[in-house]
């Protein structure tokens, strides 16, 4: 057993694990992806237990920002959070300082860490022009160096906003290369941890280099596709959101990749593209996994290689039985999330018969697997 860091421990309703000790948390982790995925040997990538988290969405109540409880409807005031990184902590303090927290316009408070850090307050539409006036005055003496008020009825992020200080947009580097994106959109929450799984994928693509073209699928800023452009002779960086595309494109200039295009385009549209081969994939789905029509066309355009990243691991079990013709090469496990149950999972599915180096196909339930030759047993 291990003693929780935080003093909302089970009446919060985050990072319900902190009573476990981490090396069991890593532990269980790991045996729940070897269970989902049918593959025992797994990598491990852990790093900082506590004060790790770069970004919090806190809601403003009576008493000030609150997390939710388990109990449905209610709150809880919080004055820190042990995951958040140091820099949250200390906004979070400058705003309990500054704000009464009685006025029914304020939602949400928005905070988040990269080079420089940011709050977004999402008020409710049409608030009072003394409101504004709180929050202009709370800017000139924050240590955050971008404020911007979203006006939303329902949701935390919303286009209908304006910038009060610095700028809408963060700023964070990984593997050598700058990565600009929305102060409302979404990023990696753990930056340690986001490197180290880039730096595995990039390590994993480099046995490709040269050797076809790259997409990068679900690709929100176009992470993965930048940092591996370099390997493929061309890279197409492919998401949904318009918001995250244009961010994309600003950070394929700002890299000087001379070989990627960024495109708006959902998933299960791939047909209308004209995608070249040898074709190799790294895909970076939402928590709920792949649509059947992408995985469909996915396996019509029969890509060498897929880097499957996902954030939930029974999904990822469910997703990667349908790829029967592809096996499972390598397999690794980020703790993005200590103090919870969720972590992250990437794995590099290889099409069968494609020369990879390892021990040959052990075919099982009508899909097959790439299997160390080394392990041994079967995950409990």
């Amino acid at each position: 057993m291990a003693t929780p860091l935080c003093s909302y421990f089970r009446i919060c309703n985050g990072c319900t694990a902190q009573h476990i000790d981490y090396a069991l948390q890593v532990e269980n982790k790991k045996r729940m992806l070897q269970h989902a995925i049918d593959f025992n040997n797994i990598t491990v990538f852990t790093d900082k237990e506590y004060h790790y988290r770069n970004r919090i969405d806190a809601l403003f109540c009576e008493t000030g920002l609150c997390f939710r409880q388990k109990e449905p409807a209610k709150r809880v005031c919080i004055q820190s959070c042990a995951i958040a990184e140091e820099k949250i902590n200390k906004i979070i303090a400058e705003v309990h300082a500054h704000f009464t927290h009685n006025e029914k316009a304020f939602k949400y408070a928005i905070i988040r860490t990269a080079e420089t850090s940011s709050v977004s307050f999402v008020l409710s539409p049409h608030p009072s022009p003394e409101i504004i006036q709180k929050i202009e005055a709370f800017a000139k003496i924050s240590s955050a160096e971008n404020i911007i008020i979203t006006y939303s009825s329902e949701d935390s992020i919303s286009s209908d906003y304006c910038i009060v200080k610095g700028t809408d947009m963060l700023k964070q580097t990984l593997c050598g290369k700058n990565f600009y994106y929305s102060v409302q959109g979404f990023f990696q929450n753990n930056t340690a941890m986001a490197e180290k799984m880039q730096e595995y994928c990039h390590e994993i693509m480099k046995k490709y280099a040269g050797k076809g073209h790259l997409l990068d699928l679900y690709a929100g800023v176009g992470t993965f596709g930048i940092i591996n452009a370099e390997l493929f002779k061309t890279t197409l960086i492919i998401e949904s959101n318009k918001e995250c595309i244009a961010a994309a494109q600003k950070n394929i200039k700002e890299n000087n990749v001379k070989n990627a295009t960024a495109l708006v385009c959902d998933a299960t549209h791939l047909r209308r593209l004209k995608l070249q081969k040898p074709l190799y994939v790294i895909a970076d789905p939402p928590r709920s996994g792949m649509d059947m029509k992408t995985i469909q066309q996915l396996i019509e355009l029969q890509p060498e290689v897929i880097l499957y990243v996902s954030c939930n691991p029974h999904q990822l079990g469910k997703d990667v039985k349908k790829f029967k013709k592809y096996c499972i090469k390598s397999a690794a496990l980020f703790d993005l999330f200590p103090q919870t149950l969720h972590s992250e999972a990437v794995i590099e599915l290889v099409k069968a018969g494609f020369s990879t180096g390892v021990s040959p196909v052990v075919l099982q339930n009508e899909t097959c697997r790439l299997e160390n030759p080394e392990e041994t047993g079967r995950p409990t």
